[in-house]
């Protein structure tokens, strides 16, 4: 699983750095490379390119569009340690806790403009008419995403402490599962075949899988250890989050433990201290509610798997469609 991740997120970056502008005002493209110059997974890539070449596409038609999509990625994750105040990224400083948050928006910014050139740079290798599908597909997905992220903050600001799973796995699919997983597939699928209408096939897939790896990665930062997880540990307790784990503790808990758990995450992010953190954080490890959530991100990588084997039943076997076939169950098992 690993070597295919590296081997289409190596094409995918040294594509997206050899094109970013040699020099700028104020080293802006200097800052433009940081995040992707990082280890990193290249899921989002991998994904496109996969699918792509398990239905028997052209790689190199389709590596605009992961290269503008690995650019996307790169500057929401800017543009969310802003909004977070998040600390560590990929295990460096992040560029608004290095450099400041005017310079991290522009940079962001930025970042967002050269996914913009790479998709628009798509009518020379596709043609127009599917560029635009291309485009239109990356409007659709980042409406999603930042209506997702418009409802996680909202959660945040509002104190809600009353959500059930299903408000979750809604803001979910929105935030995490159309941009990480169902976008990149659908893209795939586009350049692959030459046509918008066959890209539903994948949406569940995608959706499962999305839910699963955005699942895995709540229990990184509570269970998880630094040197491989690359963020700070306890960070969405420290910016209040509302996990699976976090909604299960709230449903099973005591009168009074709801009553602290709530005045702790009615606070800003500047007002918590180490040992509220770390209260939280012993609250939801000695309960039942980590093993609880771990099985519904396995149930949820059995689900993308039967999708990934009806979607692909009719296509040959090959490298890239078995990577397809286990990259769920490689999703709740990851500790990165």
């Amino acid at each position: 699983m690993e070597s295919v991740l590296a081997r289409y997120r190596d094409l995918t970056v040294a594509r997206l750095l050899s094109d970013i502008p040699k020099s700028g005002e104020d080293d802006l493209y200097d800052l433009v490379r940081a995040y992707p110059s990082r280890s990193g997974k290249g899921l989002r890539p991998a994904l496109c390119l996969a699918v792509c070449q398990a239905l028997g596409g052209d790689v190199e038609k389709a590596i605009g569009s992961a290269v503008a999509l690995e650019l996307t990625h790169n500057a929401f994750l800017i543009l969310d340690d802003v909004q977070d105040g998040s600390q560590m990224r990929r295990g460096l400083p992040t560029l608004s806790a290095e450099h400041g948050l005017g310079v991290a928006v522009n940079v962001g910014n930025a970042t967002n403009l050269l996914a913009l050139q790479h998709l628009m740079a798509n009518r020379w290798t596709l043609g127009p008419n599917l560029a635009w599908t291309v485009l239109q597909e990356s409007a659709l997905m980042m409406r999603h995403s930042l209506e997702g992220q418009a409802i996680e903050v909202a959660w945040i600001r509002n104190n809600t402490c009353d959500l059930i799973d299903d408000d979750y796995y809604r803001m979910c699919m929105k935030k995490s599962s159309w941009y990480t997983c169902i976008y990149p597939c659908r893209v795939g699928v586009i350049v692959a075949e030459g046509k918008r209408e066959a890209t539903a096939r994948f949406d569940r897939y995608g959706c499962y899988l999305g839910a699963a790896f955005q699942i895995q990665d709540d229990l990184l930062n509570l269970t998880g250890h630094y040197s491989r997880y690359g963020k700070e540990i306890s960070g969405d307790l420290w910016e209040g989050k509302r996990t699976l784990v976090l909604i299960e503790y709230l449903r099973r808990c005591t009168t009074a433990q709801r009553k602290q758990m709530e005045r702790f995450l009615g606070k800003a992010r500047a007002e918590r201290t180490e040992a509220e953190v770390q209260w939280v954080r012993d609250e939801l490890l000695a309960s039942v509610c980590v093993d609880t959530v771990r099985a519904r991100a396995r149930a949820l990588a059995d689900e993308a798997h039967a999708e990934a084997l009806k979607v692909f039943n009719d296509y040959p076997d090959s490298d890239d469609k078995q990577f397809l076939l286990d990259l769920p169950f490689y999703m709740v098992e990851r500790d990165s």
